[in-house]
């Protein structure tokens, strides 16, 4: 009998990338997520080269593998993909105590994100 295949989660001429433990808020990656939606990869990737936001050397390594996927595994022409969609939400949360005065602690949570980048070919030319 064996198992199902497992159903394509993106449409025809996309690709996707998935990046699920990267480390800071979701609130700071949506930030540079919401800098390069929409935007050629190419383009994209200069923005988040020369972006001075922390996150965005993670979805850069995101958007890298998202191209790589779209060129090897679909066979997508690189230079005519575009972001289809940069989605970010929220993953696990670490949670460690710091000593503060008179013997208290207090908890400090170091939350992880999730980035989902699919880039679609372009018709256009």
């Amino acid at each position: 009998m064996g198992q199902a295949k497992n159903p394509r989660r993106v449409g025809e001429g996309e690709a996707l990338a998935v990046g699920t433990m990267i480390r800071g808020s979701a609130q700071k990656l949506n930030l540079v997520a919401q800098m390069i939606r929409g935007k050629k990869v190419e383009e994209a990737l200069n923005i988040l080269s020369f972006s001075t936001k922390g996150m965005a050397i993670d979805a850069r390594k995101v958007l890298a593998s998202a191209i790589a996927n779209a060129e090897n595994n679909h066979n997508l022409d690189v230079d005519s993909l575009v972001i289809a969609e940069a989605s970010v939400g929220k993953s696990i949360t670490m949670k460690r105590f710091a000593a503060r005065a008179r013997g208290r602690g207090t908890r400090i949570e170091k939350p992880f994100s999730r980035l989902r980048i699919v880039v679609r070919e372009s018709q256009e030319a």
